[in-house]
């Protein structure tokens, strides 16, 4: 997962002045067409365009965030889950949602055990609009339809298997499990 891309806060600080340019891109433009129409338009068509235009850059940020943010992952990388956001304080999402949290597998770490063939381990990867990235190894019992996090107070054993493991049964169409016990 390496690369120079800006991750958690540093990302936020560079929308936040792509938001102030176009804020000030917005109001400069607005202070020149109001000169070029003689002073006809009203000053306060400056601040109005500037607020419009810092809402309409952070909008896009939003919506753009899971495509740029999915476009710069390694190909190995499959993406199981995603979650879209709405909120009161952003009503547009009403209309559209946007994806600000998902979940990724990792297909290069797979393992299996050649003695359980069935059960898989591999690393998830967890990613939110504004939070680090985070890594979570993940069992899947390929034959019961069942996953668990490799958290503490698991133990893997010898044979393949797995003791304590807080097993989650799922849908036969769980993507999650799915693309592990697709994997080779």
């Amino acid at each position: 997962m390496g690369g120079a891309k800006p991750q958690g806060g540093q990302h936020m600080f560079l929308e936040l002045i792509a938001t102030i340019v176009a804020g000030i891109a917005a109001a400069g433009l607005m202070m020149v067409i109001t000169r070029a129409s003689g002073g006809r338009l009203p000053k306060w068509l400056t601040p109005v365009a500037a607020g419009v235009a810092m809402i309409a850059a952070t909008i896009a940020n939003e919506y753009g965030w899971y495509g740029r943010t999915a476009d710069n992952l390694p190909e190995d990388f499959v993406i199981v889950e995603t979650v879209e956001s709405k909120a009161l304080y952003r009503p547009w999402t009403y209309l559209h949602p946007f994806i600000d949290r998902f979940a990724a597998v990792d297909t290069q770490s797979v393992q299996r055990h050649e003695d359980a063939p069935a059960m898989r381990l591999a690393d998830i990867y967890y990613f939110g609009r504004w939070s680090p990235v985070n890594k979570l190894s993940m069992l899947a019992d390929c034959a019961a339809n069942r996953r668990a996090a490799l958290t503490e107070g698991v133990t893997l054993n010898t044979d393949g298997t797995a003791s304590g493991a807080a097993w989650l049964t799922v849908p036969l169409d769980d993507p999650l499990v799915s693309t592990l016990c697709g994997a080779s």
